[in-house]
C-alpha cells in the first residue's frame, strides 16, 4: 500500500483507505458520480468514482476501510484520485493507526514543555485554574493531548490541539520578553486555554467532525464556558481577573468576521490574537508547501482562500 503522502501524478495506486465521507453527485451533463474523501494517516484525497455502476464498484459507506483501486491525475493544481475499483475490506486487514493523521511530534515531550510553562505562572488563582484542566483532570488531559485543532486548514490531526496550544504559548512567552508591560501570567494562562473548547467543538478521531455543540456554540463560547466552571469552584479568584482572561479568550480572533465576540481591548488580548493568528497562518503555509501537490515545483501553487492570496514557494 502506497501512503497518500506519496502520492504523485500519473501512479496507479491500490490498497485500503479510510472512506472519510461520501457524497452522490450529478455531473453538468447528467450523469451521476461519487465524491468521496480518502484517508490515512499521511493526510486526505479527493477522489471520484465516475461510474459508481459499474461491477467494481461494491457497496460500501462513508466511515468504512475499503479496497482501492485508481489513478491520481492532478487537477487545477490538485492531486485527485480517479477509482476504478472499490470494495470494503475486512476486520483484519488494516490496523486503525495507520489512517489517522498524526503529529509528526512526540505528543508526550510536547506535554512536557506545556506544564513547564503551567508551573512558570506565579498568579495562585490562575495557577489553580491552569492545574484543574491540565494536571488533575485525567479525562480532559487525555482527550487535549489527542486532539486536533480543527477540522481542517492547520493543525487537523492527532495532537494537533497541542501541537498548536504549545506554539501559541511559546509566542506569547518571547512577547512578555520584548514587551515587560505585559502581564505575563495572564497572557500565558490565556495561550494555554484559548482553544479548549475545541475538545468539545469537534469529535475525536476518526470523525474529527462539528458535533451539535460546535456547531451551536463555536470553541470561543464553550471555552469562556468551561473556565466560568472552574473558576466557580477556584476561592477567591478575582472576578476583575476572570473577565480579563475570559476577554482575551473572546477576542482571540481578532475580528467579528473571524469570529471573535469582542475585538481585543487589553494589551495581552491584542499579543494572543497575534501569537495566535501567526501559528494558524504560518503552519497553514507549511502544510501546503509540504503537500504532496506542490513538492518539487519551484511555481505559482495558486490562491489560497484563508490566507487570501496566491501563494508560491520561496526560491532558491
Amino acid at each position: 500500500m502506497k501512503y497518500i503522502g506519496e502520492f504523485r501524478d500519473g501512479d496507479r495506486v491500490q490498497g485500503i483507505y479510510l472512506c472519510k465521507s461520501k457524497l452522490s453527485a450529478t455531473n453538468k451533463n447528467g450523469g451521476q458520480y461519487e465524491s468521496i474523501i480518502l484517508q490515512d494517516k499521511t493526510g486526505t484525497i479527493d477522489a471520484k468514482i465516475w461510474a459508481p455502476d459499474s461491477p467494481g464498484i461494491k457497496e460500501y459507506e462513508a466511515m468504512e476501510f475499503i479496497h482501492i483501486k485508481g489513478d491520481v491525475k492532478k487537477f487545477n493544481g490538485i492531486l485527485q484520485l480517479s477509482v476504478t475499483h472499490v470494495d470494503r475490506a475486512s476486520e483484519g486487514e488494516y490496523v486503525e493507526d495507520d489512517y489517522l493523521p498524526t503529529t509528526s511530534r512526540d505528543i508526550e515531550e510536547m506535554y512536557m514543555e506545556l506544564t513547564g510553562y503551567i508551573t512558570s505562572v506565579k498568579n495562585p488563582h490562575l495557577s489553580s485554574l491552569l492545574g484543574k484542566f491540565f494536571m488533575e483532570s485525567d479525562p480532559f488531559i487525555k482527550i487535549f493531548k489527542k486532539h486536533s485543532a480543527a477540522k481542517s486548514v492547520h493543525h487537523g490531526f492527532m495532537g494537533g490541539l497541542l501541537e498548536h496550544t504549545l506554539s501559541v504559548t511559546k509566542l506569547c512567552s518571547c512577547y512578555c520578553e520584548q514587551y515587560p508591560l505585559l502581564n505575563r501570567d495572564l497572557l500565558i494562562t490565556a495561550a494555554i486555554l484559548h482553544d479548549i473548547g475545541k475538545t468539545k467543538e469537534l469529535s475525536s478521531f476518526p470523525f474529527n467532525d462539528y458535533t451539535d455543540e460546535g456547531q451551536l456554540l463555536g470553541h470561543i463560547v464553550i471555552g469562556v464556558e468551561l473556565i466560568g466552571r472552574v473558576t466557580r469552584g477556584i476561592e477567591g479568584f478575582p472576578g476583575k481577573l476572570e473577565n480579563e482572561l475570559k476577554h482575551c479568550i473572546l477576542s482571540h480572533h481578532g475580528e467579528f468576521e473571524y469570529g471573535s465576540p469582542k475585538k481585543p481591548a487589553i494589551i495581552e488580548a491584542i499579543a494572543l490574537n497575534f501569537a495566535d493568528n501567526t501559528d494558524a497562518k504560518l503552519q497553514t503555509m507549511a502544510e501546503i508547501l509540504n503537500s504532496p501537490a506542490s513538492e518539487g515545483s519551484d511555481d505559482w501553487l495558486g490562491y489560497n482562500r484563508w490566507l487570501e492570496s496566491n501563494i508560491r514557494r520561496t526560491g532558491k
